[in-house]
């Protein structure tokens, strides 16, 4: 691709991202698994280097793992459980952010693979009786998890379509994550959800824009809140397929079962 001088930098960054996708089978994928990082072994100087330099920086940081990228002495760092920066072997240049591999005419997100192995990873460990969960219809397709904000708009309208998703074989798992943090009114209105007698009701109630009772009780709003940030999400609804992909804002009952590959 050729671009001439002139052109606006938000246009030729506009350009670029269009082509970091590909669509396969209606699922936006990066093309690069996680297998293909850890399929080159990792030299163990420069792994020991990386995490000696790292130490020096911060002595909290901790290293979880460190995988071969396909740049020649550049690794890519997996620091606590889901942050990833990449770090020379020497330990002095550290990068952080996305790498692009330009394959024909796309761009390929390289990181958003591992990110979503490791998405993947986390969600599976969280206990499902902590999200308030609406199960699909008959034979279980595939299962969605969504985080999730009671005053969200876009939350309302896809919790909308949850009766077509489960009729489409796909669960829907919730989690909340109140936009505003602790001290916003969703907080407190989803703690009243999650310790309702019976929480599938009083979401869709509050979804409605109706009052749920007061109600008190242990509950995970605040757990399921700071795993969200974790997760890097910055608004609502944020959906994960089993694959740790995430999905973005609302999307409709049908394009979500192609993205499934159900339809």
């Amino acid at each position: 691709m050729q671009v001439g001088y002139g052109v606006p930098i938000n246009l030729i960054l506009e350009i670029l991202m269009e082509k970091l996708y590909v669509l396969l089978g209606g699922v936006l994928l990066s093309l690069l698994s996680f297998s293909s990082y850890s399929a080159t072994a990792v030299d163990a100087k420069a792994e020991a280097v990386i995490k000696a330099r790292l130490q020096q920086l911060d002595g909290s940081i901790r290293v979880s793992e460190v995988m071969a990228t396909p740049i020649t002495d550049l690794y890519m760092v997996r620091v606590g459980s889901s942050d990833l920066i990449y770090v020379s072997a020497d330990g002095n240049y550290v990068i952080q952010g996305d790498m692009l591999s330009v394959s024909g005419n796309q761009l390929v997100n390289l990181t958003e693979a591992v990110r979503s192995q490791i998405n993947a990873e986390i969600l599976e460990q969280f206990p499902r009786e902590k999200m308030i969960v609406f199960p699909a219809d008959g034979e279980m397709k595939a299962a969605i998890t969504v985080f999730t904000d009671v005053d969200c708009g876009y939350c309302r309208k896809l919790h909308a379509e949850v009766p077509k998703l489960n009729s489409l074989g796909i669960e829907v798992r919730y989690m909340a994550f109140p936009r505003g943090g602790q001290q916003s009114p969703a907080y407190a209105v989803m703690q009243n959800v999650w310790c309702a007698q019976d929480p599938q009701e009083a979401m869709t109630l509050a979804k409605r824009g109706g009052s749920v009772p007061a109600a008190s009780c242990t509950n995970p709003v605040k757990e399921e809140y700071e795993l969200g940030v974790q997760l890097g999400i910055r608004g609502t609804p944020a959906l994960f397929l089993e694959d740790g992909t995430m999905i973005p804002g609302y999307r409709p009952a049908e394009a979500l079962a192609q993205d499934l590959g159900i339809l």
